[in-house]
């Protein structure tokens, strides 16, 4: 099968589409030219933990759209049996991220997504109340969404144990895309 690259979207080194485009907060892309205002800002953190903490503040800041894009470092690096959960609590934040843009229909079936793959984790994982999470989404199926706090337990929420510190291995999607676009640019 051959990929059409004859038309104007952003693509990545393999010539897939990848979107680069500067976003507003809720996470929709704005024009490369843009003269707006950009609200949704790239963090920066060198570990599994910082994204960790920097997604929940950004989490309990109301800023899902972000607070999702840093989870997924944390989702890319868990191992095998922590995928699906991870997986789960970025489902959770891209629920509220399309409550935000009005998305009726996306987060319903993205809270029905959360739920399944929340399903199997026992009710406290990793100092994070799942219970929580879970009475959270079947609240808003049944008709109230309100935005929760993350739901860290205790000391929590963390990816590895006290003390231990896991490095980026992989560069995200998104910055690994803006970037090879602007060294096409720079050409």
């Amino acid at each position: 099968m051959t990929t059409d690259t004859t038309d104007d979207r952003d693509r990545n080194a393999q010539g897939r589409p990848e979107n680069a485009r500067p976003r507003d907060r809720l996470g929709r892309p704005l024009r490369h030219d843009t003269d707006e205002t950009l609200l949704a800002e790239e963090h920066a953190y060198e570990t599994v933990e910082d994204a960790l903490s920097t997604g929940v503040e950004l989490w309990n800041e109301q800023r899902f759209f972000e607070a999702h894009e840093c989870l997924e470092d944390v989702w890319h690096h868990a191992t095998d049996d922590d995928r699906t959960f991870w997986q789960g609590v970025i489902q959770v934040a891209i629920t509220c991220c399309h409550h935000q843009r009005g998305n009726d229909r996306g987060w319903q079936a993205m809270a029905r997504k959360a739920l399944d793959n929340l399903q199997s984790a026992p009710a406290i994982h990793r100092g994070i109340d799942v219970g929580r999470m879970r009475s959270f989404l079947a609240r808003a199926l049944s008709g109230t969404l309100t935005y929760p706090r993350f739901p860290a337990v205790g000391e929590g929420p963390w990816f590895t144990d006290p003390g231990e510190v896991t490095p980026l291995t992989r560069m995200p999607p998104w910055k690994a895309g803006a970037e090879q676009l602007a060294a096409e640019a720079g050409q």
